[in-house]
């Protein structure tokens, strides 16, 4: 049975004979070696049987409307949206340039009608006919719009890739398309195997590096805006008029965040008192961060109300149950109270690690720590009493969070640093002449290398200090 004449790209004409001639030199395509009729794989012929009186390759694919050529390699699928009254589409055997095949599936729709039934998930690209009947948009008198069977394809498919064809005389309707959003243009007349293989290729693959490249700026925008947001909710000291030096490292344990669940504040209070303090959400996400926000702002408005000690911690516990979203989540505090004079303080401890003093000449020592009471959120009548304590003259009163401590001594595998050894690492480091932001930068570096890596807690860390020079 003689090989029968190919059909033609719609409505147009048939690729030349040159282009692609039943047997021809190899790796030059023929339109013989594949036709696709109504959603029909032929390969070879397009009656029963094949020239040897073998069975033609046959069949459905996809449903109504769907065909595929068949090739070895990755798989693609095509919608093709073309007006031609036979509803036939034919392309040649589609090899990329490295010779290996490609299995190509194509499906035909005759109107933007069908295209909206067939266009599912799985189709990779679509090919629309800009010379599909356009309509009017909007009002009825309102100007015919070439571009509107490209436009609705579009609004249809935001993440399918789109080509446009076009007749060669309507290259400027063909640019209008791309610029409207369509990733190439073909021209009907110039349509081969060869340029509708790449084109397919290329329309693919650049709506997925311009998906990238809009999830790549979405995050980056998201991460300007969260950086900023955080920032904003990140204390501001107010110490107006008062003789301390205030230093302060806050570094959150969650991946790329610049705030955690630890939080701290220090305010003065008109009468000269200087109110500083430091908790720690349990927990370590967004959620607890934002509670930790929330605790530090009323912490701030309790105090400059003229609350402090067990009142003051009485009342944040009922924000804390308020505002939590589980019984489960607790805070641990600290606050210290430090007279005008700079040489009395008041130290209430709730759960929390006791703060270290170092003064001159002597080895810095923790805080008595035995009258503390337990962490907000755990008992619904708990009391924390106040403790005085001397300061002196010059001094420097350290509070952190358990971040802090909870990292190993020498390694994985090894103990815990503990408040022993942390309170030995910042007199080493006293000992160097570190003061202030050198000192409390140095200690959460040198915490994080006694570990052996990154810390996994968040660690908040503040710094008072009272010396004639610099803190």
């Amino acid at each position: 049975m003689p090989a029968p004449a190919p059909v033609p790209v719609p409505r147009q004409r048939k690729v030349p004979l040159a282009e692609a001639a039943p047997g021809g030199a190899a790796g030059t395509p023929s339109l013989d070696d594949v036709t696709v009729r109504d959603g029909t794989v032929r390969d070879g012929t397009v009656g029963e049987g094949t020239a040897d009186g073998g069975a033609a390759c046959d069949g459905p694919v996809g449903g109504a409307g769907a065909g595929e050529l068949t090739m070895s390699g990755s798989a693609l699928t095509l919608l093709v949206i073309e007006d031609d009254p036979a509803g036939a589409f034919t392309v040649p055997e589609l090899l990329d340039e490295s010779g290996s095949g490609t299995r190509v599936r194509i499906r035909t729709a005759r109107n933007l009608t069908e295209a909206e039934r067939l266009l599912t998930d799985d189709i990779h690209c679509v090919l629309v006919d800009l010379a599909l009947p356009s309509g009017r948009a909007g009002a009825p008198d309102a100007e015919p719009d070439d571009l509107a069977p490209l436009r609705h394809v579009l609004r249809l498919a935001p993440r399918h890739a789109v080509l446009a064809l076009a007749a060669t005389g309507d290259a400027e309707l063909a640019a209008r398309a791309v610029r409207a959003g369509a990733q190439d243009h073909l021209f009907r007349e110039e349509l081969d195997g060869r340029l509708l293989s790449r084109a397919i290729r290329y329309a693919v693959e650049r709506k997925r590096a311009d998906a990238t490249q809009v999830k790549l700026t979405e995050s980056r925008l998201r991460a300007q805006e969260n950086a900023r947001l955080e920032r904003g909710l990140l204390p501001t000291p107010l110490l107006q008029g008062s003789e301390l030096h205030f230093a302060s490292r806050y570094r959150p344990g969650r991946s790329r965040a610049l705030l955690g669940g630890d939080f701290y504040d220090t305010v003065r209070t008109p009468d000269g008192t200087v109110h500083a303090m430091i908790g720690d959400v349990c927990g370590h996400g967004p959620d607890e961060a934002a509670l930790g926000v929330e605790l530090r702002i009323a912490w701030r408005a309790l105090t400059l109300a003229g609350l402090c000690g067990d009142e003051l911690l009485s009342t944040l516990q009922e924000v804390l149950e308020h505002e939590r979203e589980s019984e489960e989540i607790f805070a641990t505090l600290c606050t210290v109270d430090i007279a005008p004079d700079g040489r009395q303080a008041g130290l209430c401890l709730a759960g929390h690690p006791s703060p270290l003093i170092a003064r001159p000449g002597r080895a810095a020592r923790l805080l008595p720590y035995e009258d503390g009471g337990p962490a907000l959120g755990l008992l619904p009548r708990a009391r924390w009493p106040r403790r005085a304590v001397e300061l002196g003259d010059a001094w420097s009163l350290m509070m952190y969070t358990d971040g802090l401590i909870e990292g190993r001594s020498a390694g994985p595998g090894t103990p815990r640093l503990g408040q022993d050894g942390m309170a030995a690492m910042v007199n080493r480091l006293l000992a160097a002449g570190l003061r202030g932001e050198a000192l409390l930068e140095s200690a959460v570096t040198q915490v994080g290398e006694l570990n052996g890596g990154e810390l996994t807690d968040d660690v908040a860390v503040l710094l008072l200090s009272r010396r004639p020079g610099p803190a």
